[in-house]
């Protein structure tokens, strides 16, 4: 498995483009209200990304047919925008890529639409609190399979599951990279496996479940839900290893 070792000009190239994301979900955040539709929010996305010199990378992607992911309510992720009307309750991830000048990014957001419930509000805080975790554990030597572990004990520790089958990844010249990055282990011992290394740039995301971890994808090939039928969780960032550390590329 060859990693990519990025150089600080070209990890400043990948900040541009997580930049990019980073500024548009912050847009469509405040567009989430009660009254507008998923299609529209798609539309919001592509213009205000491409205003900002990005390409969204998502659009034709394996075959997506939009720039955003819109995943509502019991869709984890890879939800595809519909003429569905957001309502007061729902629960909506937001997950963007951009690419300029041949370079990638990417990030995620989950979002309440008007008043929500505490139970929502707690599956939205574990994605998120699980995200800054993962990034405030990250160190030069550690592990990949170490931060999959360290983020699956911290999601189960607050009583729910990771969805299974979907990772994190790396990012650079292409949307998805080596390495992936499951949200939990599997295949042997946390000490297995390559280490982190400075220059490394790569997707952490956390996508959580309430009670079973297990995929299922809906009829439109793309949506994906867990078996136990309840709602679901999603948020994202790009980061680069940066003074040994991770940096955080997606943000403004």
């Amino acid at each position: 498995m060859a990693i990519p070792i990025r150089k600080p000009a070209e990890i400043e190239k990948l900040r541009k483009a997580g930049q990019a994301v980073a500024r548009t979900l912050n847009y469509l955040r405040d567009l989430c209200k009660p009254g507008v539709s998923l299609k529209e929010l798609d539309r919001a996305g592509e213009e205000y990304l491409r205003s900002l010199g990005a390409r969204p990378s998502f659009k034709g992607l394996y075959g997506f047919p939009a720039s955003v992911c819109t995943s509502l309510n019991e869709v984890i992720i890879h939800g595809i925008p519909t003429d569905y009307r957001l309502q007061e309750g729902d629960i909506l991830g937001l997950d963007l890529g951009s690419e300029i000048d041949g370079w990638f990014g990417d990030a995620a957001i989950t979002v309440g639409i008007g008043e929500i419930s505490q139970r929502d509000r707690d599956l939205i805080d574990c994605a998120r609190d699980t995200l800054y975790y993962a990034i405030d554990t990250i160190r030069v030597g550690m592990r990949f399979k170490e931060l999959s572990y360290a983020i699956e004990e911290f999601i189960t520790a607050r009583g729910y599951q990771p969805l299974h089958g979907f990772c994190g990844h790396g990012i650079g010249r292409k949307p998805h990279e080596e390495p992936e990055i499951p949200n939990y282990l599997e295949h042997g011992s946390p000490k297995s496996g390559p280490k982190i290394k400075e220059g490394m740039v790569f997707c952490i995301e956390p996508m959580i479940c309430q009670k079973l971890g297990t995929p299922k994808i809906l009829e439109d090939k793309w949506s994906v839900v867990s078996q136990d039928g309840l709602r679901g969780s999603h948020y994202e960032h790009t980061v680069a290893i940066v003074g040994g550390r991770a940096e955080i590329l997606s943000k403004e």
